[in-house]
């Protein structure tokens, strides 16, 4: 059996940590199995879905590495969901329902004032012919809801192991709403089937929904003829570092919005690799390594939680890995040469950062000079050597301050770098000074913006 997943994104908005971590592990599984990943946008709900959305999804998914094997989208099947839909229709498992949502609204709460839980009825089945006519003459069309079995669904959950649900517990689920658009469940079952998907692995909130979804792949298996129930595992949701809810913060969470804020594809896919695992959140910029480690066996069910500062400590890791040839082209567009990226690598956090590294040693800065440590930068000044510097003339100039102030230490160092690069921590200030010059190193400290 040849392994097969999808990543099923609506294109109504970016992808952000929570769902591009689903794809993460369906292609992650697809890759240690040398299987197949499908893309299929989610795009039934048109008015609501564009282009942009869908290539938006698609360039974040490259950015990360994510690469798809093949690719669907939903609108281009609605005549096959149409044909399906005739079908349940005509088999009885698909009814027509005419209560408005203000009616629906109402029968939950009578249901919850009397303890009851909020299940839909059935108040349609028991409708004639003539009653439904008479609300069609009225100007209602039927929304369509899928006839479950009541009884208990079971399956042997990828990560959370035996699981059931009984269906009992749960309303019919709507398939068709009024205007005849297609929700969620019918067109992923249908496809799903049709695609030989043999993996569905999404979020622990669609626990409920695997239940009824797996009599909704009978169903449309029966009206195949043939087809096999895929796998589910489902993975626990995404928290903040403090346990926090992240659904409130997740547009500020987006693939593009990182990508905007340099952060590398490399830390993102390291971290939700590892979150909820009892593997070791490790800096991995190949991931086939990621994928060769990765295993469902290792999945826990707390929720997993999401750090930034974690992820931004990832990404200066990275970083610190990285050759130039890497980013060269990135570098140059921001005027870093290799020697520069050699000596700021190991001090930042995104590779913009360098670009700030480079304003400092070629534009202009205002010195920060505190009046103690006016004697020991005046020293410096006057020790700065004429003409072209090297890496070796710092050891030089700080010896020579040394010997004039009797300074050691932090008390020596940190006023010529505050002074020279107006920064309290940094690269090495050998070849800043170097790559500062001779001028401008020796205005800075003499207290003077260069």
């Amino acid at each position: 059996m040849t392994v097969k997943v999808r990543f099923a994104p609506s294109p109504t908005g970016k992808l952000h940590v929570g769902n591009i971590r689903a794809a993460l592990l369906n292609w992650l599984f697809a890759h240690k199995n040398d299987g197949v990943f499908l893309l299929r946008s989610d795009d039934t709900d048109q008015a609501r879905s564009t282009e942009a959305f869908e290539k938006g999804i698609q360039t974040d998914l490259a950015w990360l590495g994510l690469t798809h094997h093949e690719f669907a989208r939903q609108s281009e099947r609605f005549k096959v969901y149409d044909d399906v839909s005739e079908y349940l229709r005509a088999e009885g498992y698909l009814y027509p329902c005419f209560e408005t949502p203000e009616e629906l609204d109402r029968k939950r709460k009578l249901q919850r004032a009397r303890g009851l839980p909020p299940v839909y009825d059935r108040a349609a089945l028991s409708l004639s012919e003539a009653d439904r006519e008479k609300y069609r003459a009225e100007g209602r069309e039927p929304h369509w809801r899928f006839k479950l079995s009541r009884e208990v669904v079971q399956w042997t959950d990828l990560i959370r192991g035996d699981t059931s649900v009984d269906t009992a517990s749960v309303s019919d689920p709507v398939l068709i709403r009024e205007d005849g658009q297609y929700l969620y469940t019918l067109p992923s079952c249908i496809d799903d089937v049709d695609f030989a998907i043999t993996h569905v692995v999404r979020g622990e909130d669609h626990v409920t929904n695997t239940a009824t979804q797996i009599e909704v792949f009978k169903a449309v298996m029966a009206y195949r003829g043939e087809g096999t129930l895929p796998a589910f595992g489902h993975h626990s949701l995404l928290v903040g570092k403090e346990g926090e809810a992240l659904s409130k913060r997740l547009g500020s969470l987006s693939i593009e919005g990182m990508r905007e804020q340099g952060i590398e594809p490399a830390a993102i896919t390291s971290l939700l690799a590892r979150l909820g695992t009892s593997d070791p959140v490790e800096a991995v910029t190949d991931l086939s390594k990621l994928a060769d480690g990765f295993s469902f066996d290792r999945m826990g069910r707390a929720p997993a939680r999401f750090d930034m500062d974690e992820l931004m400590q990832l990404n200066a890791k990275i970083l610190q890995m990285t050759d130039y040839a890497d980013v060269e082209d990135r570098l140059s567009a921001m005027g870093v040469d290799e020697q520069l990226w050699l000596a700021v690598r190991g001090n930042i956090t995104t590779l913009n950062d360098a670009a700030q590294w480079r304003s400092i040693v070629e534009g202009e800065i205002d010195p920060v000079i505190a009046p103690e440590d006016r004697e020991a930068t005046d020293a410096a000044a006057a020790a700065v050597p004429e003409g072209t510097i090297t890496e070796d003339d710092w050891s030089k100039l700080t010896n020579a301050v040394k010997e004039a102030t009797g300074r050691k230490g932090k008390q020596l160092f940190m006023p010529l770098r505050l002074a020279l690069t107006g920064q309290s921590h940094g690269p090495e200030m050998a070849t800043m000074f170097a790559r500062i010059g001779s001028k401008k190193a020796k205005a800075r400290l003499s207290g003077n913006r260069a």
